[in-house]
């Protein structure tokens, strides 16, 4: 799939895109070129530490910020695939700097759109959240905004092959700002701090999202937002993982927080589809053929009133396998 392609990832020095340049590497060795695409010069200094250029002749560092359309014209030519993964994403953060947010996740959204839009890129994959589903926060909102403008880019491509589609899942297990490395530094403190004991989410890993972001490459047809089928947890039964014998501490939920999680609104059920491993949420006006694509994949569409709630989810991970995803994807050496 990926082989003798170029590849770009916005925000590549962050957990998802380290996540992607691996498997990519690990996966298709001819892999044509391989641009990492960031702000961050300390983050792309120590990545390039790893990705020492005599051994992986196809990468390129490119410092560049979303928000500027020139930098991203730059960086797009010659790239047959964008991943875009580069996001203002603390919800507390975005909330205390509203407008920082608004230009980095929908101007940059845009800028990264028209950039295609003016290149030969030929895929675009967008990653989204779950908190873009119903938002009560800016971050959500702003993904939201995102989400429908990448959705909407389909149609004004014209005669351009370009496709845009976007990923959409829950909190990826071990990144950077989740719980889980939050509660491992915290709990040398002596106590953890608990928002709500009744708060849910939803529970993908690293691996598991770079599968999302190979598969839409793989079978997108311009306009899907692809949702993953993975369980949810309790809060509560992460702190009994991380540390079962110290106090957890009640402290409140933050600005802009939700107890449980949602992916897919019963609003959003009238145009999802279960393709098996994943749910779809399809344009409300695709421009190909909707029989022909339910033929393809098999698709069914969901019952009226379906949403997908973390809280309300059939499918959970308890404090044991909690304990042993952790030691399996983020950190083989963790113990209790």
């Amino acid at each position: 799939m990926l082989n003798n392609k170029s590849i770009l990832i916005t925000g590549g020095t962050g957990s998802l895109g380290k996540a992607l340049t691996k498997r990519i590497f690990s996966e298709f060795p001819d892999v044509k070129r391989l641009v990492i695409y960031s702000r961050d010069e300390q983050k792309q200094f120590v990545m390039a530490q790893e990705y020492p250029n005599h051994k992986y002749p196809q990468i390129r560092f490119f410092i560049g910020d979303v928000r500027d359309k020139e930098r991203l014209l730059r960086a797009f030519n010659g790239i047959d695939y964008v991943i875009h993964a580069a996001a203002m994403k603390h919800v507390h953060l975005a909330e205390y700097n509203p407008g920082e947010c608004i230009k980095t996740n929908i101007g940059g959204a845009e800028n990264v759109i028209n950039a295609a839009l003016m290149s030969a890129v030929t895929n675009v994959v967008a990653l989204s959240t779950d908190k873009a589903c119903a938002p009560i926060n800016l971050y959500g909102a702003t993904k939201l905004t995102s989400d429908k403008l990448f959705i909407a880019a389909n149609n004004i491509r014209g005669t351009n092959p370009i496709k845009f589609s976007v990923v959409r899942y829950g909190n990826v297990m071990g990144s950077n700002g989740s719980v889980i490395p939050f509660f491992i530094k915290k709990r040398d403190q002596g106590f953890l701090p608990i928002t709500d004991t009744s708060m849910t989410r939803f529970n993908i890993s690293l691996d598991e999202g770079v599968d999302m972001v190979f598969h839409a490459l793989d079978n997108a047809w311009g306009g899907e937002i692809f949702i993953p089928k993975i369980p949810s947890y309790k809060i509560t039964e992460v702190a009994k993982a991380i540390a079962p014998n110290i106090e957890h501490r009640v402290i409140g939920i933050r600005p802009g927080e939700k107890i449980h999680e949602e992916m897919i609104t019963s609003s959003d059920a009238f145009n999802t589809y279960d393709l098996g491993d994943y749910y779809t949420i399809l344009p409300t006006i695709p421009n190909w053929n909707l029989e022909e694509y339910i033929a393809k994949h098999d698709a069914k569409l969901v019952p009226k009133g379906f949403s997908y709630n973390s809280g309300t989810n059939t499918e959970w991970v308890n404090a044991e396998e909690i304990r042993k995803l952790i030691q399996e994807k983020v950190d083989p050496t963790f113990s209790i």
